[in-house]
This record gives C-alpha cells, sequence and structure tokens, in this order.
C-alpha cells in the first residue's frame, strides 16, 4: 500500500485541527450560554425579592403629605386604653440581664441603663425585627416619655400596612439635630421570640404603650387595634403626653 503523501498529511492534520476548533468554540459557547443563563436567574430571584420592599418605598412615599391622623385606619379599630398600676420607676438592672415582663408588650418596668444603649436612640424611630433594641432598653424609652407603637408579625408581613407604620414614624423624626420631646415616639416589632411567644390579644396587630407617673406612683398604659390606625394614635398621645411620664425632661 502506497504511504500517503506529505500533502494528504498536512490536509488531514488541517480538518482535524479545524474541527477541534470548532468543538472548542461550540464548547465556549455553550459555556457562556450556562453562565449567561444563571446570571438571568440570579437578576430574575434579587427581581423578585426587591419587588416588595420597592412597593413599601412607594406607599411610604404617598403618605408624605399625609397627617398622621388620616394614616391607616379609623380609631374604631382600637380597643379602649387599658391602665394597670405600674413599677420599678429608677429601677436599672445590669446588661445583659434580661427581665421578664408580664405583659405583651410591656409598659413599665425594670430596664437598662447604658449609655447609647438604653433608652434607645431619640433620632431612630422605625425599628425592624432584625434591628430592634432590647426590651430592657425600650422599656427605658417609656420611663422617658416615649408613645410605642408595637406591631405584630400580621402587620410586618403586609406590605401595605408596614408602610403605614413607617410612613407615621417618619413623622415623628427630627431634622438635623433638633430635639423636640413631642416627637418622643418609636414604632418596634412585636415578634414571636418576645416574652416566651406572649401575644397581643386575640384579633389586634398594633399595640400602643406609655408609662405615666412618677417615682411614687406609676401606671402602664395599653391600647390594642386591629389595625393601623393614626387618628388611635393621635387621640393617644393627646391624652398620655410625653410630659406624664416618670423622667420627661431627658431625651
Amino acid at each position: 500500500m502506497a504511504k500517503p503523501s506529505k500533502t494528504a498529511k498536512t490536509e488531514r492534520q488541517r480538518l482535524i485541527d479545524e474541527t477541534l476548533k470548532k468543538q472548542k468554540s461550540a464548547e465556549k459557547r455553550r459555556g457562556n450560554a450556562i453562565v449567561a443563563g444563571a446570571v438571568v436567574i440570579a437578576l430574575v430571584i434579587i427581581g423578585i425579592a426587591a419587588v416588595p420592599p420597592l412597593l413599601g418605598s412607594f406607599k411610604e412615599a404617598a403618605y408624605a403629605d399625609t397627617p398622621i391622623n388620616e394614616i391607616g385606619a379609623k380609631a374604631s379599630v382600637c380597643q379602649k386604653p387599658i391602665e394597670k398600676a405600674g413599677k420599678d420607676v429608677g429601677t436599672h438592672v445590669e446588661q445583659p440581664q434580661t427581665v421578664d415582663y408580664d405583659t405583651a408588650p410591656p409598659a413599665f418596668g425594670a430596664h437598662w441603663n447604658v449609655a447609647g444603649v438604653a433608652p434607645a436612640s431619640f433620632r431612630e424611630k422605625f425599628y425592624d425585627a432584625d434591628d430592634r433594641p432590647p426590651l430592657e432598653a425600650l422599656v427605658h424609652n417609656l420611663e422617658h416619655g416615649y408613645t410605642i407603637m408595637w406591631y405584630d408579625e400580621t402587620i410586618a408581613d403586609n406590605t401595605g400596612k408596614l408602610a403605614q407604620v413607617k410612613a407615621i414614624a417618619r413623622k415623628y423624626k427630627d431634622s438635623g439635630d433638633n430635639q423636640n420631646f413631642r416627637n418622643k415616639f418609636i414604632a418596634a416589632p412585636w415578634t414571636d421570640d418576645d416574652e416566651g411567644g406572649k401575644k397581643f390579644p386575640k384579633g389586634q396587630h398594633v399595640a400602643f404603650t406609655h408609662w405615666k407617673g412618677d417615682s411614687a406612683t406609676s401606671t402602664g398604659v395599653w391600647q390594642y387595634c386591629s389595625d393601623v390606625s393614626g387618628q388611635a394614635l393621635v387621640s393617644f398621645t393627646d391624652t398620655y403626653p410625653y410630659t406624664d411620664a416618670p423622667e420627661a425632661t431627658v431625651p
């Protein structure tokens, strides 16, 4: 049998090289397609995750020019305020010692006294489950005259309702370094992890709390609501202003 010529060998090698080159190009295109597909899927997932916060921001912004008493439901969604004899004005426990509060949420009691921690910052008006200060810090805010609007997970999981809570909280936020004590307000979540799972009364998803009185005699106040109501909140803070608290003259 005749040996293949040098020209035939060269042609065959060229064909092999071209075939290998085409295979590599095809593999590269497949790899790029896989990467592109993964990127698209990731962007879709990120986009879906970003939708609720964006919707919430738009809904919150819609209340920019709305007075507090016109945000949310009418005051009729709230029960009558409840008052109960308070205790532990000026009673401090060492951080991180916890306090067992009898009610959900607390309106008075022993608390921490740590600069920059307890009471929580005057400047922050809204917290979610990820950044909310411990109860022992927020009770100190109550002692200083704050009204706290607590919202449960039913509200937290509803984009529209949570936007109302945020919009109300924003109304109390001071600009610059100003500290208007009439803005002693905090909106904070009440979660299933609080106080061993203690819950609001059945059907109630929002609670206002306030601590009034002095070192000798004090009273805790609660008002529970089935929905967010700026109208009820305004009425509550008018009835129980920061000035009637045990330590109203400090932030």
